[in-house]
């Protein structure tokens, strides 16, 4: 019997998806003029304490190079004030305690492009650790208690792979609990919701129903039908996907609705990782909810600058 032949791509745009490599690592892209015309703040609003010295522009710059970098908060106050001497710009450098400090109430928009018409949204989350032992240490010993994790929740266009919402939890967060949260920040009508079987929750359905917004959310391997019996209301979606894979099997139900979409919130999880790592820097939780943000803006513009396209054969 032959062996089956796994199918090859190539990409297309090659040269203008390599153009949008190297200018991710243009420094200028990140600190330039409007930047440096936006440096100090304006301190137009009162406030109790001393007038900051640095526009919240500024202090974003700063942990944006200190994402981009992966530096700790004295390297980043260091590789500032060198990058300012070799621009030639007259800024002064926040201090590495008033990067830490002011990190920990910025706002960050992650600034998405806005769609033409409703969008689709994938949704995930995954693991992102604070501190603890290694992989290595903890499949030979066990996990210890110091074992820290945060829980990331990504919402995903999957026309555009633009990350359009994210929350950053405790991972003993329900993933269902943040449905509400990333929607609220979705700044346009969803249309379809993809989710795995963490979402298959009675909350979830009610949500998305309220907002008019469809479902592919595959039920649970267990899962029961929740509408039983002769009844004149409509059958529920989610009991009629429970029927359908009874009857045609999971992997069937997957392809007849295009589940496989799915996958890019995956994909954007591993984009998230190998440019990141899997690890929080900072040790204070919304010190990290600014890191987690951050991380997610500085994707999206590395998606603006240039995806690459694929042809199957």
């Amino acid at each position: 019997m032959a062996e089956s032949k796994r199918k090859a791509y190539k990409v297309t745009n090659w040269a203008k998806y390599n153009e949008s490599l190297v200018r991710r690592g243009d420094i200028t892209m990140w600190f330039d003029e409007d930047v440096i015309d936006q440096w100090e703040h304006e301190n137009a609003a009162t406030k109790v304490g001393r007038p900051f010295i640095y526009s919240d522009l500024a202090i974003e710059t700063m942990l944006t190079l200190r994402e981009l970098f992966g530096l700790p908060y004295r390297q980043t106050e260091g590789f500032g004030r060198a990058l300012a001497k070799l621009m030639d710009v007259d800024v002064a450098i926040p201090h590495h305690t008033s990067m830490q400090k002011r990190a920990a109430k910025l706002n960050i928009a992650i600034e998405v492009a806005q769609a033409k018409g409703p969008i689709d949204v994938v949704v995930d989350s995954t693991g992102l650790k604070v501190y603890g032992e290694g992989e290595w240490k903890v499949r030979k010993h066990g996990v210890s208690k110091r074992r820290t994790w945060r829980k990331l929740h990504l919402a995903v266009d999957p026309a555009t792979h633009a990350i359009v919402a994210e929350t950053l939890t405790e991972n003993s967060a329900d993933d269902g609990g943040q449905v509400v949260p990333l929607l609220d920040q979705v700044p346009i009508d969803v249309e379809i919701f993809y989710g795995d079987g963490a979402y298959d929750q009675r909350k979830v359905y009610d949500t998305l129903a309220d907002r008019g917004i469809d479902v592919i959310i595959p039920p649970r391997r267990n899962a029961k039908i929740w509408q039983h019996g002769n009844t004149s209301a409509d059958p529920l979606p989610r009991d009629e996907c429970v029927r359908q894979i009874r009857r045609d099997g999971r992997k069937k139900w997957k392809e007849s609705i295009g589940y496989h979409r799915r996958s890019l919130a995956e994909t954007a999880m591993g984009r998230m990782k190998t440019v990141f790592g899997d690890t929080l820097k900072n040790r204070k939780f919304a010190n990290q909810r600014t890191e987690a943000a951050l991380r997610c803006k500085i994707l999206n513009l590395f998606v603006a600058l240039g995806m690459p396209a694929f042809l199957w054969s």
